[in-house]
């Protein structure tokens, strides 16, 4: 099927979507959102589908408000037939969702209506469900809660992180969308609504969300370890600095209390409010990243009075 195409995207994840998408029809060109400062220097950074779409030879647009005037301006005359948009970042108004023949088609990257928001891939894991996957819908003006077309799910394996099971849906969306589309424009598929009572909702994560909570259970905070990996990540303090916990297992043995250090097989470990909590892979401020058993051989003092 020709298509023309307008593609919304900001992050990794939606790479092999833009891919895929070009690989079988016509960019017309692609939004994302603008450079942003990062680091120590606030260096303007740009986002990687700019970087991505620049290597494809595709026009780039990045308005600080898709939905003013000027930028629907812009999008109209691009003449597309459908909008797709992958993590792009922005709520989309009625003006700019109606703008193409064919709506604005959104992958999500989770089993809606569970998980709508911003951060579905690290709420399933730190809910521990057992299954995540990718939906795509036609785009409405609420949250997430458009019309299902298509979906599709896999299994969360038990030591995955949120990073690694981003790459998968990534690669399974880019499938999915290049699947739904041809029959999605023919009017072949049926618009399923979603069951608001059945919705939950997946908050933004900040940088500050990964301290660690001992008063919660050792399996609540090795999902959360997962689920925050690689962003925020999770960290305690120790010695007045910040200690960040890249992987931990959760051990269900009688815990000496919340936050108590100790040592397990050779390696740190901190009691919780059932359980302890074994840090695998950790990282002192200034330092660099360690085992847990080089850890306990360069800070032997660990739970030690």
């Amino acid at each position: 099927m020709d298509l023309r195409i307008a593609f919304m995207g900001t992050p990794d994840f939606a790479v092999p979507s833009l891919k895929e998408l070009a690989d079988h029809y016509t960019l017309a060109g692609v939004i994302t959102q603008p450079d942003r400062p990062s680091g120590r220097g606030r260096k303007l950074i740009a986002p990687p589908i700019k970087e991505t779409a620049q290597e494809l030879g595709l026009p780039v647009f990045q308005p600080e408000d898709p939905n003013a005037p000027p930028s629907l301006e812009v999008i109209g005359n691009w003449q597309v037939d459908v909008i797709i948009v992958v993590a792009y970042g922005q709520i989309l108004k009625k003006a700019l969702l109606e703008l193409p023949p064919g709506g604005c088609l959104n992958l999500h990257a989770s089993l809606l209506p569970r998980w709508r928001g911003a951060s579905p891939i690290n709420a399933a894991i730190l809910a521990g469900d057992s299954h995540s996957g990718v939906t795509v819908i036609k785009m409405g003006p609420g949250l997430d809660d458009g019309p299902i077309l298509t979906q599709e799910s896999v299994p969360i394996e038990s030591e995955e992180t949120a990073g690694q099971l981003s790459d998968r849906l990534a690669a399974l969306g880019s499938q999915l969308l290049v699947k739904t589309l041809p029959p999605y424009m023919r009017g072949e598929l049926e618009l399923q609504p979603q069951d608001p009572k059945l919705a939950t909702y997946a908050r933004r994560l900040e940088k500050k969300s990964g301290e660690l909570d001992f008063n919660q259970s050792a399996d609540n905070l090795a999902r959360m370890v997962r689920a925050y990996s690689p962003w925020p990540g999770t960290f305690t303090n120790w010695q007045n600095k910040r200690l960040l916990v890249h992987r931990a297992s959760s051990i269900p043995v009688t815990s000496p209390g919340p936050g108590v250090l100790l040592h397990f097989e050779g390696k740190p470990a901190i009691g919780t409010s059932q359980g302890i909590l074994v840090l695998d892979s950790l990282q002192l401020a200034g330092k660099r990243s360690v085992s847990g058993e080089e850890f306990l051989r360069g800070y032997p003092s660990w739970g030690k009075t």
